[in-house]
């Protein structure tokens, strides 16, 4: 992993335009490091499959996975329950809040 230390200039307005899309400035960063590294090779940074019968399960393990939230707690989060509703509720005390 390389750290980069951007002039207090650069920040703010990587900062900006980050905000303005709805990203963190990592994020936004990086893509435009990307696109800018595809703009001037034909660099593909997808690394190549290691054998013919590895499958897409086999390049994220360790990285993606399921869990059972009745794990964690009890009768399970019921994350999946009532999601519009909680989003209007969350929207509505974000609007409150002023955010």
């Amino acid at each position: 992993m390389v750290t980069v230390t951007l002039p207090p200039e650069l920040e703010k307005v990587v900062t900006e335009r980050a905000k303005q899309q709805g990203t963190t400035p990592e994020l936004w960063t990086l893509d435009r490091l990307h696109q800018s590294l595809q703009a001037e090779t034909s660099l593909d940074l997808a690394p190549e499959p290691t054998s013919e019968d590895e499958s897409m399960l086999d390049f994220f393990a360790g990285y993606v996975g399921v869990l059972n939230s009745s794990e964690f707690v009890p009768g399970g989060a019921q994350m999946s329950q009532d999601t519009g509703r909680k989003f209007a509720e969350g929207m509505l005390k974000k609007r409150e809040e002023g955010e």
